[in-house]
């Protein structure tokens, strides 16, 4: 069965680049563990800041590297967008990410030094281009499931957190759900294998758990306060891994592995079309964060 291209198929959102400024720190703190004080879920939200920047300087790169095989104009201007959200994202957490090492994740910053950025860049140029790229459309899918998780669940948005962290978070999750077929869309115009597609997912999705569980294990080692109170830690680590953002998620991300699956095939509009209302309406949430 041939396999839809990008010019076969409608785009179900357009990626739209918005200048964005947070106020970290300018409002009342939660404290340290500003996620429902909970220890645990505040490194895990630490741990994804703090890993953004340098990972979305790796997503724009490795869409760049094709840039001059792109000749779909629809696709040409998706990716323009693409890279100005990534950017956005990128800015943004850096900025939160000066707020969380001064609230003591400091032992996160390695995440954002020069020598890893580097080592980053090292390690993609030693693969394939269509490998990078096939990791990039394969974690824009995992951005994607967490991100519809965070805009549709009514668990998820009652946890009580610094409210301006959780606004950065709505505005990162949309625009992950606005962008999540470009990448994708990327690797089919340039030629890129289903064979390929599937054995990065296969190999991203065997390591989600041991890497998640074992990144956050070792921050909180790290953390002189969580380290002392090993029993709450057990309860609060097994909450997160039983509640709402992973109850059921390795099997969203499996439906990635499915021969000619693409990420539209989920549809998520309804669900973009009331955040834009909830988030840049005429009465929006972020309408006065916007420069």
């Amino acid at each position: 069965m041939a396999t839809a291209t990008s010019k076969d198929r409608r785009p179900a959102a357009y990626p739209k680049v918005r200048r964005i400024k947070f106020r970290f720190g300018e409002s009342e703190t939660n404290g340290k563990y500003f996620v429902e004080n909970d220890m645990v879920f505040s490194h895990f939200v630490a741990g994804l800041s703090a890993a953004f920047p340098a990972g979305e300087e790796s997503f724009i790169r490795s869409v760049r590297r094709f840039a001059d095989q792109i000749t779909d104009p629809v696709l040409k201007k998706r990716v323009a967008a693409f890279i100005g959200q990534e950017a956005m994202h990128g800015h943004e957490h850096r900025h939160l990410n000066e707020r969380l090492f001064a609230l003591g994740y400091d032992y996160l910053q390695w995440m954002d030094t020069e020598q890893y950025r580097a080592a980053l860049t090292r390690l993609e140029q030693r693969l394939p281009a269509t490998v990078h790229l096939a990791m990039t459309a394969a974690a824009e899918h995992y951005t994607a499931v967490l991100a519809e998780r965070m805009l549709t669940s009514e668990e998820i948005q009652a946890i009580p957190a610094e409210p301006e962290i959780w606004n950065l978070m709505y505005w990162h999750a949309y625009e992950e759900m606005e962008h999540k077929s470009v990448a994708f869309d990327v690797y089919r115009e340039i030629g890129g294998s289903e064979v390929t597609r599937i054995g990065v997912m296969l190999a991203l999705y065997a390591l989600t758990m041991p890497l998640t569980y074992g990144n956050l294990m070792v921050s909180l080692a790290r953390d002189p306060i969580a380290r002392r109170q090993p029993v709450t830690l057990a309860r609060q680590s097994w909450e997160l891994f039983r509640g709402p953002v992973f109850r059921g998620l390795m099997k969203e991300l499996a439906k990635y592995m499915r021969p000619g699956f693409h990420p539209d095939d989920i549809d998520t509009a309804a669900v973009l079309r009331r955040w834009q209302e909830q988030l840049f309406g005429p009465d929006g949430s972020l309408v006065d964060h916007l420069k």
